[in-house]
């Protein structure tokens, strides 16, 4: 048969020859099993005859296309080595393997995963140098390296990661000075290199950076004079123990020589993993121009090494013709999940902060619960539910396309990286929030999904956002939570306020209401009593806690991660510790506990009681002055000085670095009642 009839029987009949593409990922994977867990004793379901897509390989999902687009095995004591095929899942977005005891070297095959956006391998025993060809994944938004073992320069190719939102590199033994290329990174959030060996000036361009909050350069050898401009970023600018360095506007610095004010910052020598290499001469082991989000994953193979090759490239453009459509249907259908800034209203259970959000680059899980999306929907009751709580909780698809206008965009109050929220009104004339999930989003076994539905039920208390009621649409694919609106936003709202034109700065005793509330709210979900069980919030922070008509500070998300895949809610934090609300030790035991959630509380006290939303770092290692320096100047002095004093020193407690010296909630409630 000859090469041309061959392909158009390939043409006509691709579905015939599917099987390769999963083939090709399941050997791909064995191999990353293989080099991960050498010793079988933690991704036993991985087997050659088993279906990354259909949930049989432990902590891996695919995307709507039926292509492997996530690896989540963060903190399952896996002791190898990171295999250079990985690079076969090419349509891979997020990869999770940090909390491990993982050796060796970063592939430099890696490079090639130009799709990934999330790459996650800290707090793991790693060694080598950085790779330079991770500049070639030009998708990347978060790199996470810190608390290994990686020796070398950081490559100076790291600025050519444009989408590249969070660098931490903290806790190597990196050497050689910090490239001004890092100024490139335009949408860096947080860059910490703290805690290396590295030397040389602080590059001016960094300033440049437009949305950079938080620059930790701690325990280095740096030297000359720090740019001015760094001021601006607070307490988010740490550069302590760095003994070299001098400048003008910090007060923990020494000044320069006259002469040194005068010498512009010395270029910083190229790596030595870059010497000679300008960035279009990166070395690049593959050209994988892949695009996942189209209805394939193209592939640049030219090769004409056989058959088999021409009969993959005969399928992929056999599925292009012959899906076209119905693929752009479907995927019309989808909640889309990508990487632009949106406007959130901040009215009710938005997942982040008001002025703009990063959509998480999570990959879409592709699943079907083995009973149907909408399980209670022919009269069974489901896991924990009886029949009167189901049907007193259950709204029915009618009722909440109607409150929602049919979601139009009028009524769209905001969006996160799971969820897209919207103003409706009952028909009893009651306003309410709809949450809107996909549910590609959520946990991928019905009876979990159900468990957490429970709980969320369960939670009923004057200072939470609680559910009103869920419905969930196996047509649409998207699971509906209905909540209580919120008139006065969220707390956030009333923080940075510049003049009180606008309504927004709070008197002191409103804000000592909203202080006792939020604190009886979390004590109430750390108690396991009123019949439910013990709850940790996870992500609390300003943008979570929502004021009512009263002025009743109310918290949202409470529980929402028991409903959510791991994955999703993983990256959620990625903005919470952003912003300072994620307690020290999450960096090195990787799990939250109630302490955790103090910590948070902590840091959203001092942010009340400053009336700023980004808290100095002075202020959290109680290295302040006086109090009147750091309260609201917006209160005009109006304030009961000894409360004050109380409260800033709950603050200091609830934010030690030390977990074990932070109050319960319940400690913190009884200080507040019996002082303030």
């Amino acid at each position: 048969m000859g090469s041309l009839p061959f392909l158009g029987f390939l043409l006509l009949f691709p579905h015939l020859f599917v099987g390769a593409w999963g083939s090709a990922e399941v050997r791909a994977l064995m191999e990353v099993k293989s080099a991960l867990d050498p010793d079988g004793r933690v991704l036993g379901s991985w087997t050659n005859d088993g279906d990354p897509c259909r949930g049989d390989f432990e902590g891996v999902a695919c995307n709507e296309h039926g292509k492997v687009a996530n690896i989540s095995l963060q903190g399952k004591g896996l002791s190898g080595t990171i295999s250079p095929a990985v690079a076969g899942l090419r349509c891979l977005s997020g990869l999770y393997l940090h909390y491990n005891k993982l050796n060796g070297g970063i592939p430099r095959e890696i490079g090639n995963l130009t799709e990934l956006t999330d790459l996650y391998l800290n707090v793991n025993n790693l060694s080598g140098s950085i790779p330079v060809e991770i500049s070639k994944m030009d998708s990347l938004q978060v790199l996470q390296l810190c608390y290994n073992r990686l020796t070398g320069s950081i490559p100076t190719q790291l600025g050519l990661l444009k989408k590249l939102t969070v660098l931490a590199l903290q806790s190597n033994l990196l050497t050689g000075a910090i490239p001004a290329t890092l100024g490139d990174l335009t949408q860096l959030m947080r860059l910490d290199l703290s805690f290396n060996r590295l030397f040389g000036s602080i590059p001016k361009k960094l300033v440049e950076i437009p949305v950079l909050t938080v620059l930790d350069l701690r325990n280095n050898s740096l030297s000359g004079s720090v740019p001015s401009g760094l001021t601006r970023l607070n307490g988010g600018f740490q550069f302590g123990n760095n003994t070299g360095l001098c400048g003008v506007g910090f007060d923990a610095l020494k000044l320069c020589p006259a002469d040194d004010a005068l010498k512009p910052n010395k270029p910083e020598p190229f790596s030595s993993n870059s010497v000679g290499l300008k960035p279009q001469q990166i070395p690049q082991s593959a050209n994988f121009n892949a695009h996942c989000n189209g209805s394939h994953c193209s592939k640049s193979s030219k090769t004409s090494a056989g058959i088999i090759i021409v009969g993959i490239v005969a399928v992929a453009i056999g599925g292009t013709f012959f899906g076209l459509f119905a693929l752009m249907w479907y995927r019309r259908r989808k909640q889309k999940i990508g990487s632009s800034l949106e406007v959130s209203d901040s009215r009710l259970s938005t997942d982040q902060p008001k002025d703009a959000y990063r959509k998480s680059a999570s990959p879409l899980i592709s699943l079907e619960y083995a009973n149907g999306w909408d399980p209670l929907s022919d009269g069974r009751s489901g896991v924990g539910f009886s029949q009167e709580v189901s049907q007193s909780f259950r709204f029915n698809l009618e009722e909440v396309e109607c409150a929602t206008q049919y979601f139009s965009d009028v009524n769209l109050l905001g969006k996160s990286n799971f969820a897209a929220t919207y103003k409706g009104i009952l028909r009893d004339g009651s306003v309410v929030a709809v949450k809107s999930i996909n549910k590609t989003s959520c946990k991928t076994e019905e009876a979990d999904f159900l468990k957490g539905l429970k709980i969320l039920t369960l939670l009923r208390h004057e200072n939470l956002v609680s559910l009103r009621g869920f419905c969930c649409s196996r047509g649409r694919g998207e699971c509906f939570l209905v909540y209580d609106y919120m008139t006065n936003g969220s707390l956030s709202q009333y923080l940075d306020v510049k003049d009180n034109s606008s309504g927004r700065i709070l008197d002191w005793a409103t804000r000592v209401s909203i202080i006792k509330g939020i604190a009886k709210g979390i004590d109430y979900l750390h108690s396991n009593r009123a019949n439910k069980p013990s709850l940790v919030h996870q992500s609390i922070s300003s943008e979570k806690i929502l004021i009512d008509h009263h002025f009743t500070p109310r918290i949202s998300g409470s529980g929402l991660h028991k409903l959510l895949a791991d994955d999703v809610v993983f990256s959620t934090l990625k903005a919470s510790a952003a912003r300072g609300y994620l307690s020290p030790e999450y960096t090195t035991v990787g799990r939250f506990t109630e302490k955790s959630d103090v910590y948070a509380f902590g840091v959203i006290l001092f942010q009340i009681l400053t009336g700023k939303r980004t808290v100095s770092h002075l202020l959290l290692s109680s290295e302040f002055g006086n109090l009147e320096d750091i309260l609201d100047q917006n209160l005009n002095g109006n304030f009961l000085k000894p409360e004050a004093a109380k409260l800033a020193g709950i603050a200091l407690l609830c934010t030690s670095e030390i977990p074990s010296q932070r109050p319960t909630m319940e400690a913190v409630l009884q200080q507040l009642n019996s002082s303030c």
